[in-house]
């Protein structure tokens, strides 16, 4: 057992350090070390295992099959073609012999790994590579008949079928490349495996009913993720999945119409029926999505089509009686055929002349795009009207009707169907019931509002030109809802229950508006609307329930998509002091806000984020968004002695001086809005930040440092140009500082540059992760990391040479010159400024530099452990 252990945590080593998500198994290539190669290539290796797994009791064989799936995954670079053909020949043969004698496998551990033994077959091999194996015909009958089986028995290890599905999924997409002449088989048991996923889907539904056993269609994420698979595998020989699908469909179809018109019906057996047409709606909509995996045939859109009238009919069906009964699980397969037959067959993209749509226009008499989006659209109502209360079917469908909002041409074929109009014109409580929530107390109810005014902003976009009149009637329900929270406010006594309701629902409202605007005329229709009429009403809420999440959210964020310039929205007339007067009022609800925040003291960590740092997320993203929307002339507020500015940026400081460090990047929202504020106030507000006390300067400045190790690229990227901005700001001004009549130094940068003088060792830290990085790590961003380097070299030039000799003297010997001659290359033709072209110049030589070093270092027997460099 501890030999065994020792061997498998060997193979799952990371040795390169790229797995970021150590429960992923997608990232299945063992970068093993060249050193080891003697021992793959010996087949004893390899036989010594599966040797071990018929010999050794089951408690312990799981863990021998564990350490096969990491052998079966080494890099492929570690053979030759020759090489590796002769050990894939050996790990299929060891297959085949556990294949041949299945006893274990009934032990549901050797079973899960054994399938995933099976799914690292395809994933680390191609195609063309397995049917030259010796035994390939035999093996791929017998893992076949293996999976048929495993399918059949659904209730045994329902977690091991995606890696069998995973394997079949990735065999039927490589059918169109294989290009080897050795038959491949796949056309005979593809069509084998599709049936038996079907069937058994079906055949479980009335003993899960009957044995009140857990659904798996419960699990939205597992039956989305074996759809996904499905969909390749079941259009591999596509006629036999129609044909299959046809005739099931059919079956249930009648059997279930019978049932509803005989009046002795068992709700068992329409139950039964219903769970059956539930996973062949799910079934239908991925095999026409999987359409995008292979190139279709005009054949193949009709068989789509005959599949399509099919669920349409169904949905006809469903419709008419929902006002008596519904089925949840069936509307939620409905919805999700929606969605993939709108990706492969609405949109700019489809041939309006498919043969899917000459079947629509025989059997259900649509005869174009625009008649199946206003079955879309009557869909869409059908189920606000009838589905509101219901959470997933409610979010489902307007996340359906906001897709259809973004295509271009669909959008604009939309606007003209009467049912849209009614929607654009009746968008209150009334007329759907989903706005009105019946829970009062649980405002979390009201986030598909959002998703509803962003769908209808866009389709309200296209259809309002410059029509201020239509703006103010569409608008009118809105208007009356803030002038009814106005109400409430101007008075001592209010239902504070009810205007938290109606303000957090409105403002929802608002942010789907304010997101779908991007056009400069609609926007500035919406803020005139909003400003300054209603403004104070949201200031107001955020003073009276700072501590409420449930409330500040929605509000930051609707302020936060006021003031962002998405496609140049925000465009003010020169005349206008309407730039500034917004940033005001955003200085104010972040200074309002930051300050009442910091008074909740200590928060429990579970809740720290949802009572706190969510909020202070938001107001970094709010002040990057206005700081940076190329709006507002900043400094007009110190020239008329404005404080909005200040204010805004010392609650900024605040904010960020009570979040631990390890909190900034423990949480990737926050990460991100922090970095990328930081970015800009770094880049066009450095004097703010050299005016800062030295205790805050060592803050920011850590935080950097520890973010260039981040694994998010946007955080990294983000420390990158934020270091780059500091370091250029220090070297000027030292620059200005050694010219014999420069101008006296302003007071802030005198000081910042005194601390930095004071620690050094900051900046010589970043120095020497940079250049780690660089040299010994997976580097995904090295143009983002080059242009600090620069800089941080010129500002620590002794340093910088010390640190070269320590890595030059680390390495053999033999190594040691041709190190050296790559940090003289490094610095070739390099002069001491940060100009452009100098910095180019740097970059082209670092990729050289890069490149060389990992050559030099390639072959050495060892190597420089990076963690010992100027620690």
């Amino acid at each position: 057992m501890q030999l065994l252990k020792l061997a498998h945590n060997c193979l799952n080593f990371d040795f390169i350090g790229t797995s970021t998500d150590e429960s992923s198994d997608d990232l299945c290539t063992v970068q093993i070390p060249t050193s080891w190669r003697s021992a793959f290539l010996d087949s004893s290796t390899l036989q010594l295992f599966f040797d071990l797994y018929h010999s050794i009791p089951p408690s312990l064989s799981p863990l021998v099959l564990s350490c096969l799936v990491q052998i079966a995954s080494v890099r492929r670079s570690l053979f030759n073609n020759a090489e590796r053909a002769k050990f894939l020949s050996h790990l299929v043969d060891g297959v085949k012999r556990i294949l041949e004698n299945p006893q274990s496998l009934s032990d549901p551990n050797n079973y899960h790994e054994f399938c995933r033994l099976l799914a690292r077959l395809k994933s680390n091999y191609q195609l063309g590579e397995l049917v030259k194996v010796e035994n390939y015909p035999e093996v791929i009958r017998l893992i076949a008949n293996f999976t048929v089986t495993s399918l059949q028995h659904w209730e045994f290890a329902p977690n091991s079928v995606h890696y069998l599905l995973s394997l079949w999924q990735r065999l039927a997409a490589s059918v169109p490349y294989v290009k080897a002449t050795e038959p491949h088989m796949l056309e005979t048991y593809t069509p084998e495996v599709t049936k038996a996923y079907i069937t058994s889907r079906l055949e479980s539904v009335h003993i899960i009913l009957r044995d009140g056993l857990e659904d798996p269609l419960d699990d939205a994420g597992l039956v989305q993720q074996q759809l996904d698979q499905l969909s390749t595998i079941g259009r591999c020989e596509y006629e036999k999945t129609c044909a299959l699908l046809v005739q099931l469909f059919d079956q249930s179809a009648q059997s279930y119409q019978e049932l509803l018109q005989s009046t002795n019906s068992s709700t068992m057996d329409i139950a039964v029926q219903e769970g059956r047409l539930t996973w062949l709606v799910y079934i239908i909509g991925a095999v026409i999505g999987g359409r995008v995996s292979f190139a279709s045939t005009d054949e193949q859109d009709a068989m789509d089509g005959e599949l399509v009238c099919r669920v349409l009919q169904l949905m006809n069906l469903t419709d008419s009686r929902l006002a008596q009964a519904g089925n949840e699980k069936l509307e939620l397969a409905m919805l999700s055929f929606f969605e993939q037959f709108r990706k492969i067959y609405i949109g700019d993209q489809v041939q309006k002349s498919s043969k899917l749509y000459r079947r629509l226009s025989e059997v259900l008499g649509l005869n174009d795009e625009t008649m199946v989006l206003s079955v879309f659209i009557g869909k869409i109502i059908t189920n606000l009207k009838y589905w509101g209360q219901c959470e997933p079917i409610t979010s489902k469908t307007l996340q359906l009707l906001n897709d259809l909002s973004i295509g271009y041409s669909s959008v604009r074929k939309l606007v003209k169907l009467s049912a849209v109009q009614f929607m654009l014109n009746n968008h209150t409580s009334e007329h759907f019931s989903f706005l009105g929530v019946n829970n009062q107390s649980n405002l979390s109810d009201m986030r598909c509002r959002t998703t509803f005014y962003t769908a209808l902003g866009r389709l309200l976009m296209v259809d309002l030109g410059e029509d201020e009149d239509q703006f103010e009637q569409f608008m009118l329900p809105l208007t009356a809802a803030f002038e009814a929270v106005a109400a409430m406010f101007s008075t001592n006594t209010f239902n504070e229950q009810e205007a938290k309701r109606t303000l957090v629902g409105l403002v929802r409202d608002l942010r789907g508006i304010a997101f779908a605007f991007n056009a400069k005329t609609c926007f500035m229709m919406l803020f005139d609307w909003i400003y300054p009429s209603y403004m104070p009403i949201l200031q107001r809420a955020i003073e009276l329930w700072y501590h409420v999440p449930a409330c500040t959210t929605p509000v930051l964020k609707l302020m936060a998509e006021l003031v962002h310039n998405r496609s140049q929205r925000l465009q003010f007339d020169v005349s206008s002091p309407n730039g500034i007067l917004l940033f005001r009022e955003t200085s104010k609800m972040i200074t309002t806000y930051g300050n009442r925040i910091l008074t909740l003291g200590e928060v429990p960590k579970d809740q720290v984020y949802a009572l706190k740092l969510k909020g202070i997320s938001i107001c970094f993203s709010m002040l990057k968004a206005v700081l940076s929307g190329n709006y507002v002339n900043f400094g007009v507020f110190r020239l008329y002695g404005d404080d909005a500015l200040d204010n805004a940026l010392q609650t900024f400081i605040k904010l960020l001086l009570s979040i631990p460090h390890s909190d900034l990047l423990d949480y990737p929202k926050l990460s991100q809005s922090y970095y990328s504020l930081l970015e800009v106030l770094t880049q066009d507000h450095m004097n703010f930040i050299a005016s800062l006390e030295p205790h805050v300067v060592m803050y920011i400045l850590s935080s950097i440092s520890e973010g260039l190790t981040a694994l998010d690229t946007m955080v990294c990227t983000g420390c990158c140009s934020s270091l780059d901005h500091i370091v250029t700001y220090l070297f000027k001004q030292l620059s200005r500082s050694t010219k014999k009549r420069a101008a006296p130094m302003a007071q802030e940068s005198d000081r910042f540059l005194h601390i930095m003088q004071q620690h050094p060792e900051m900046i010589q830290q970043m120095l020497s992760t940079v250049l780690n990085i660089i040299i010994f790590e997976d580097c995904r961003n090295q143009w983002s990391m080059s242009r600090p380097l620069l800089g941080l070299i010129l500002l620590n030039e002794k340093y910088f040479a010390d640190l070269r000799n320590s890595i030059v003297n680390s390495q053999p010997p033999e190594k040691q010159q041709a190190m050296h001659l790559c940090f003289e290359n490094l610095m070739e033709g390099i002069e001491r400024n940060l100009l452009t072209k100098n910095r180019d110049r740097f970059t082209q030589n670092l990729s050289v530099f890069r490149r060389e070093v990992n050559d030099s270092m390639k072959n050495s027997t060892y190597g420089v452990n990076s963690n010992d460099m100027m620690s």
